[in-house]
């Protein structure tokens, strides 16, 4: 019998992620009808392999499974073999991700389906072992097995039957929305209110781990920025203490523990144990993002100064390692690397020593510290990030923690705590200098626009308290979107551009993260550009996302559309809930909401208040797991924070005013200080009159001005900047 597939053809493909499986003896076929078309005409099962290029157990099962011949045989043979790149098609691992969590109770990658011909699982796990381990089939008999079962016709009724059950319920989870009310067409629900973040602050107080900081006691930890950012806002408005304690227990816990790169800054996809010690290593260009929004506002509530450092060495780290050379970032850093002169032949069986590691780059030994450091400079190094023999890793090695405080340091070695600091800076910089000798993980050079959204808002935002040039980062960042990924002539945005390829269309959360990336660096410049760009991106949200009949707004495009849909995927979803990004529903949601200021037609507030009022019921059920619809919601009802500035330029002073206060969620709507040059904006924009947030807002004297509101409700104009935050205190 002919095999399905004749060879591997990811090597057409520009995704590193299949690159890497671009010689595997596996005749993989990257997603699509080509592929589906095969298996109807063969008769056999679709194999859908989902991971990432830095996915640690993607690597390990790529090694013991798809490396290997007898397994490529059964898969080429018995079935089609498919490889997607999540990142690139995040709507097909969000569907297949829905499908096993709803059938095994959980998921994470490599995520393994095996489908009929129409693209419909009936099979589904994550990693297998090459042989059967801890009540886990091995792959290879698994595999068989799966074959014997689909050319047996009653044993395949059943597999059919299956696939039908899995795919109606993860369609009806994907696409849910309730039945609209006969009478008035609309779900019959109030739209849900600001009291939800206390509700939901305080099921993540519950659930805080009050010894180590974080969420849950038992296994890995996760950054969950989101739920910091809750309770901070929690705390701020309703003063409880608890909540405020959990946020910064779980600041401190992260920037303490082995998840942050103590050397070189930047967070680690998760910690594999409740102290934060031990990380999978790689390092995801949204961790770095969304992290250092969360440190930044800690630092404005508390005035920590670790919170500030932690953030700014994050973003050097982002500047640093993930920067292209003309401004956007790339996705990722591989967890692995080939280990360091001082550790050759402990890396592989044969003694050769040259096989990647897990983590060999940012580890160290006594006897590495002490080739980089003198004494006493060494000892210090040594006992303040944990570095002993026998190590808290594999082969001896450490991951560095802070295992001891500033405080205990001088007192155990007779100095003063600013000889310390001064000593463990300079540690630090001579540690760093001499790892950047050592093999580097390789980098995944995508560019993907919603990640560079998430990278945009965060450095836009680190301008004012940091007083670094962050936001010339950021424009840079936009430009280079914007130049590479839009397409000006249609208003369409790509997902992904990768030396010059680029590949889409662009989802939701490519629109919805950039759009607020471009809002941020207009309130942090006060040009327009990015503000119409905003705008533009927003208006294709509502266009091509939007349902108007389901109150929704989908992660797909209108499937009815050209070339827009895949008619491959069985489902057409919606992300509600917030995992290792935020839910692309929710800042699709606020980010309308946020605009509305500037709209005079409320068409972008409706929808808003509209999408939070079809999922209020599923909302208020579980208020933790959707953050930002939440934030969402909050938006809807208060209307927020707004400060409009005019000024032909916004004084440093006041820059740096608004940067350490916290604002949560503040609109900052620049405007020229004159109807004159409002009226220039106003034809640069392409509007007919000035919107809300600037209408009949000019400058008093000429001096510049603020009319800051809250709940709808504004100040007098002031040229006295903390005179307007001080009404803003005052109704608090």
């Amino acid at each position: 019998m002919s095999q399905p597939t004749e060879r591997n053809r990811l090597a057409d493909e520009a995704s590193p992620y299949l690159q890497q499986h671009a010689d595997n003896p596996v005749h993989w076929q990257p997603w699509g009808d080509a592929a589906f078309e095969r298996a109807r005409e063969h008769d056999v099962p679709v194999f859908v392999s989902i991971g990432y290029s830095s996915c640690h157990w993607c690597h390990v099962m790529a090694e013991e499974s798809f490396e290997d011949e007898g397994v490529a045989e059964v898969l080429n043979d018995s079935f089609v073999p498919v490889k997607v790149d999540r990142e690139e098609r995040p709507d097909v691992d969000s569907t297949f991700m829905t499908v096993s969590q709803l059938v095994t109770g959980g998921g994470g990658w490599p995520l393994s389906a095996w489908c009929t011909p129409e693209g419909k699982p009936f099979y589904v796990g994550t990693y297998f072992p090459p042989e059967p381990r801890r009540n886990q089939p091995g792959f290879r008999d698994l595999c068989e097995r799966i074959a014997d079962s689909w050319a047996d016709p009653e044993q395949r009724e059943e597999m059919e039957r299956r696939a039908e059950q899995w795919t109606t319920s993860a369609r009806d989870e994907l696409e849910s929305v309730p039945e609209p009310n006969v009478a008035d067409g609309a779900s019959g629900s109030e739209p849900p209110g600001a009291d939800l973040l206390d509700e939901a602050a305080a099921a993540a107080v519950r659930g805080y781990d009050d010894e180590y900081g974080g969420f849950g006691s038992g296994g890995a930890k996760f950054p969950m920025p989101g739920r910091v950012d809750l309770l901070m806002r929690a705390s701020a408005r309703s003063g409880r203490d608890a909540a405020l304690a959990a946020a910064t227990g779980t600041l401190d816990g992260m920037a303490r523990g082995g998840m942050y790169d103590q050397v070189g800054g930047g967070f680690h996809r998760y910690a594999t144990d409740r102290q934060w010690t031990v990380p999978h290593f790689e390092k995801m260009l949204y961790d770095n993002a969304e992290l250092p929004l969360v440190y930044l506002d800690g630092y404005r509530l508390t005035a920590d100064p670790t919170y500030a450092r932690v953030a700014s060495e994050t973003l050097a780290f982002l500047d640093r390692e993930l920067r292209h050379d003309e401004g956007g970032f790339f996705g990722t850093l591989d967890a692995r690397s080939a280990p360091p002169e001082s550790r050759r032949g402990d890396a592989s069986d044969d003694g050769s020593g040259h096989a990647d590691v897990e983590g060999a780059f940012y580890v160290w030994t006594p006897g590495e510290v002490d080739a980089v450091l003198d004494e006493p400079a060494a000892s210090l190094a040594k006992d303040r990030w944990g570095i002993e023999p026998g190590g808290n890793f594999e082969r001896g090695t450490t991951v560095p923690t802070v295992a001891a405080s500033v405080s205990d340091l001088a007192d155990e070695h007779d100095l003063s705590a600013e000889e310390v600091r001064e000593r463990l800076t300079d540690a630090r910089v001579a540690l760093f200098e001499s790892r950047e000798s050592r093999p580097r993980p390789a980098r995944d050079e995508k560019v993907l626009a919603s990640w560079n959204g998430r990278a945009i808002s965060a450095f836009a935002s680190a301008a004012g308290p940091l007083g670094e040039p962050y936001v010339e980062i950021a424009r840079e960042a936009l430009d280079f979107c914007r130049d590479r990924l839009y397409d000006e002539s249609s208003g369409e945005l790509a997902r992904r551009w990768l030396d010059g390829d680029v590949r889409g269309p662009g989802y939701l959360d490519d629109y919805a993260f950039l759009a607020r990336g471009a809002l941020d660096v207009y309130a942090a410049t006060g040009d327009p550009e990015p503000l119409g760009f905003a705008l533009e991106l927003a208006e294709a949200i509502v266009a091509e996302f939007h349902d108007p009949d389901d109150g929704t707004i989908y992660f797909t495009r209108d499937p009815g559309g050209a070339d827009r849909g895949d008619d491959t995927l069985f489902a057409r979803p919606q992300e509600f809930t917030d995992r290792s990004t935020p839910s692309s529903l929710g800042v699709a949601a606020e980010t309308l909401a946020l605009l509305d200021g500037f709209r005079t037609d409320r068409e972008f507030a409706a929808i808003a208040e509209q999408v939070v009022t079809t999922h209020a019921d599923r909302i208020r059920a579980s208020p933790l797991e959707h953050v930002s619809l939440v934030r969402a919601a909050e938006r809807v009802e208060t209307g927020g924070i707004e400060a409009t500035i005019a000024t032909d330029a916004v004084p440093d002073a006041w820059r740096e005013t608004l940067g350490e206060r916290y604002l949560p969620g503040a609109l900052v709507a620049p405007r020229p200080p004159t109807e004159t040059g409002l009226d220039a904006w106003l034809d640069r924009l392409g509007m007919d009159e000035a919107p809300p947030v600037w209408a009949g807002r000019d400058a008093v004297d000429g001096e510049p001005t603020a009319y800051v509101c809250e709940g709808r409700t504004c100040s007098p104009p002031e040229t006295d900047l903390d005179a307007a935050l001080s009404w803003l205190a005052e109704r608090r």
